[in-house]
């Protein structure tokens, strides 16, 4: 999967010490699905809420065609909130 055009907050490699968010991708049966199996390499990770909110608005159809089922954010290792299916 690409993406032409990463949100500001977007850290691909090495995220910087402030980037905590990311997504935990689940499939249908509730198993974490890993970011390589989604296409997504390491998996993005974020230096704010908003950054990686926008980013799944973006990705959420992609994600939904390599198999994820729902995601749920996490700040760290804290639940925001999730799961949240990326089905109508």
């Amino acid at each position: 999967m690409t993406h032409s055009t990463e949100p500001s907050g977007f850290l691909s490699e090495r995220p910087a010490p402030g980037a905590v968010w990311a997504w935990r991708l689940l499939d249908a049966d509730g198993k974490e699905v890993s970011a390589e199996d989604a296409g997504l390499g390491r998996g993005p990770r974020f230096t704010s809420q908003g950054d990686a909110e926008s980013w799944l608005g973006e990705s959420w159809r992609e994600l939904a065609d390599e198999g994820v089922d729902a995601v749920t954010l996490l700040e760290g290792d804290r639940e925001v909130y999730g799961p949240m299916s990326l089905h109508a």
